[in-house]
């Protein structure tokens, strides 16, 4: 089957799914796509089922403006075929947060340039490549990942900027703190020096960095 026919066959099964209830109500919360269908990831995943990994395919899903197909691009892109400059082009025209998620969790913790292109995301002013960044390190955190002293104090640092920036956008912030709350879990040994990274949120005049702080503690004392 053509590349323009398999594209075609996909979208008529995403109109026979759709769900008008779901997608209206995402819009009503403030998710906003070109073209939303409103289907369940669990069917998303059951169309992606009926075809093969396949490079040209996903790059094509991911270029048309439409929710459910980024998502399968995401699942059907193969990780040997998916380059670092792709990586960075992806996550350039991400602009909602499930993509970013989604994304992360079917694609980018499987690179084997993961760890990499995390502290390199983390790094970037811009929103969405900053949230790719935590979500992504928040991935390989629930699966162990370590982190040597120099990186542990990059992603600590990275970390304690965008949680103190009042202006920082809503969700790097969010991404931010889930990073921290998974590495605490999951890192015992760790915690304490977490705890003493971020003291100067204990006391802080910002009632919002002193719920970090105690979203943090309470994290480590669950170990």
């Amino acid at each position: 089957m053509e590349l323009q026919d398999t594209i075609k066959s996909i979208k008529a099964q995403l109109r026979l799914y759709m769900n008008g209830a779901v997608s209206q109500s995402m819009r009503q919360h403030g998710i906003s796509y070109k073209l939303n269908f409103g289907i369940e990831l669990p069917r998303i995943k059951e169309i992606a089922s009926m075809y093969s990994p396949d490079h040209s395919l996903a790059q094509a899903l991911w270029k048309e403006n439409i929710r459910e197909c980024k998502i399968l691009a995401g699942i059907l892109q193969p990780k040997d075929s998916f380059f670092p400059e792709i990586a960075d082009i992806w996550v350039e025209s991400i602009d909602q947060q499930e993509i970013a998620e989604l994304t992360c969790m079917h694609l980018f913790q499987h690179l084997p340039y993961a760890s990499e292109k995390a502290f390199q995301w983390i790094a970037d002013e811009r929103c969405y490549f900053q949230v790719c960044g935590f979500l992504l390190l928040a991935r390989l955190f629930m699966q162990n990942a370590l982190l040597n002293e120099r990186s542990e104090n990059e992603f600590l640092d990275q970390a304690f900027v965008v949680l103190q920036n009042s202006s920082t956008e809503y969700f790097s912030a969010q991404a931010a703190y889930t990073a921290l709350c998974i590495y605490v879990r999951n890192h015992k040994r760790e915690a304490e020096k977490i705890l003493s990274f971020f003291s100067s949120f204990e006391k802080s005049s910002d009632l919002r960095l002193q719920t970090i702080y105690k979203e943090l503690e309470l994290e480590a004392a669950d170990l």
